[in-house]
């Protein structure tokens, strides 16, 4: 979800066991649920790896985050009291640091978290549930992105939905949020 896996990389069972220190049986169920997610793909031969996406599934998954975000924001407004925008500032706050040690996976991670405590808010576990399975889908390719990217500041779209929750204003939220949420996945097509 992260990015910290380039999209495309071979994994194995006792690699991941290795990693994580675990066993075999429950690397085995992890990379099945993941699989089963979309977040790793598994070949006819039975080799594990990280999706590399065509142009076709980002548009698919940016089309998605474009319908769920939208939705869970709005659904977040009604709850989004004052320290909930003043959590939102300083994880947008550390997204300023990660950019300027230019971190692609801590990016990603401080993206993802913004976008997540916000989602919360929504009290619509179904909805997020399904908006982390597009993220997990999209880290290794995020990374390749974001990897690329010469940033030196937030997302501009951070500034706009955190304007919009100060002000109450629904249809600019989901307006911020689906810009955001599309944006940068609109630049790995090519």
């Amino acid at each position: 979800m992260h990015g910290e896996i380039p999209p495309g990389e071979a994994l194995t069972l006792r690699g991941i066991g290795k990693a994580y220190d675990v066993s075999m049986t429950p690397a085995r169920e992890a990379v099945r649920r993941l699989v089963a997610e979309g977040a790793l793909f598994l070949s006819s031969s039975g080799r594990v790896s990280t999706p590399a996406l065509s142009n076709e599934r980002i548009e698919e998954l940016a089309t998605l985050r474009a319908l769920l975000e939208p939705e869970l924001a709005s659904r977040a407004l009604p709850r989004a009291h004052f320290a909930l925008i003043e959590r939102l500032e300083t994880i947008n706050q550390g997204v300023s640091q990660v950019i300027a040690r230019h971190d692609a996976t801590g990016y990603i991670r401080m993206n993802l978290e913004f976008h997540r405590t916000l989602y919360l808010r929504a009290q619509a576990p179904a909805m997020l549930a399904m908006a982390e399975t597009v993220w997990l889908q999209l880290g290794p390719t995020m990374r390749a992105l974001y990897g690329r990217l010469n940033r030196t500041e937030p997302p501009y779209h951070h500034k706009l939905i955190l304007s919009a929750l100060k002000a109450g204003d629904e249809p600019g939220l989901r307006l911020a949020v689906r810009a955001d949420a599309t944006q940068g996945l609109r630049m790995l097509k090519g």
